[in-house]
């Protein structure tokens, strides 16, 4: 079996606008995570987004993960990632410390500034000073964790906790497993000069790129005095796999094309244009229009989707592996994909791929 630890994914992306299909989706999404759990894989991660109508509906993942932490016995529950400039540190631990009290230790506490101007605009935070925000209030966090139930102070211009007790704890001590999400390298460094685990994608840069980003990633792991063979790298990839390629491209195309035309969108920084992410250009002009076939040519070339059969998914693997990831993250429910399709591609990975 690979030595590569594997969950799943879920941006919970709603391709209509009746109702009766974002419920469905919400609906779909927890039955697969119970599937998940039974299968054997070790997390499922949830995002966070705001505003984004159709490509996610992800807004509150701590109460779909709670609701799965009555529905399920053993795999672990993703915040992937807690948008932490939007609450109060005192909110984010209560909510993640009663997330792991009532799954008993289950959380992955997944942390980041979140990409979108908009967020920042309708939650009252100035955008350009989103770091700062995020390394503040994931240190208050921290803090109040390790207090254990101790009062905490801490006071800056964008939130106070003026020496309080705050409660639950957590189950795992001092805390679940801390994240940071990026899809820059100045992100990665940051999450290493701290020694956090890291979470990313292959979808902006390719995995070559993304390969280079670990090193460094890995790198500064050292050179900050942290161990790099006990952090995690996990990387989310849509992926789709069936008995052959040709089905795989037929049942899985449309709705990947659909999804990544929003999620370049959404991750595309305004006036970025390192020279670096040439092959995001490419993808986002791909996502303008280019012929469907060629354009899923090129996002399996560069590995940013896995769409593939058996023996194509076991070469991706090796090769994610070799990219220096501990944790491959699947994203099987993408653009509004049948979930027959999701549930088989689920089972097909577990009994073909990753053993």
């Amino acid at each position: 079996m690979t030595s590569l630890r594997v969950s799943v994914g879920y941006e919970l992306e709603v391709r209509g606008r009746s109702r009766d299909v974002e419920q469905r989706s919400f609906a779909n999404v927890m039955d697969q995570v119970v599937l998940a759990d039974e299968l054997g894989y070790d997390t499922a991660w949830f995002v966070e987004h705001h505003f984004t109508r159709g490509f996610s509906h992800s807004s509150a993942p701590d109460l779909v993960l709670a609701g799965l932490s009555q529905r399920t016995t053993r795999i672990h529950l993703g915040l992937g990632v807690v948008l932490l400039p939007f609450q109060s540190p005192i909110r984010t631990a209560e909510r993640v410390a009663t997330l792991d009290v009532i799954s008993g230790g289950r959380v992955e506490f997944g942390t980041g500034r979140g990409a979108s101007p908009l967020e920042y605009q309708a939650f009252q935070r100035p955008f350009e000073q989103s770091r700062r925000i995020w390394e503040d209030t994931l240190e208050a966090v921290l803090a109040i964790w390790n207090a254990d139930g101790e009062p905490v102070t801490r006071e800056n211009e964008f939130f106070s906790v003026p020496n309080v007790a705050v409660y639950p704890r957590p189950v795992q001590r001092p805390h679940p497993p801390v994240w940071v999400a990026s899809t820059s390298l100045d992100g990665y460094l940051a999450a290493a000069r701290n020694g956090y685990n890291l979470l990313g994608m292959t979808m902006l840069k390719g995995l070559d790129d993304v390969a280079q980003d670990i090193a460094e990633y890995k790198r500064c792991l050292v050179d900050n005095g942290h161990d790099p063979d006990t952090r995690r790298v996990a990387l989310m990839i849509p992926w789709f796999v069936a008995p052959t390629r040709d089905e795989a491209i037929q049942a899985a195309a449309d709705p990947v094309l659909w999804y990544i035309r929003r999620q370049v969108n959404l991750v595309t920084p305004p006036g970025y244009y390192d020279a670096r992410h040439a092959t995001h250009r490419v993808l986002g002009q791909l996502a303008a229009g280019m012929p469907p076939a060629e354009a899923m040519d090129t996002l399996r070339e560069h590995h940013m989707v896995v769409v593939d059969d058996v023996e194509g998914s076991r070469k991706a693997v090796e090769l994610i592996q070799a990219a220096g990831a501990t944790d491959l993250i699947l994203q099987g429910q993408v653009g509004g994909l049948a979930h027959d399709h999701v549930c088989d591609s689920m089972r097909l990975f577990m009994r073909e791929v990753a053993n």
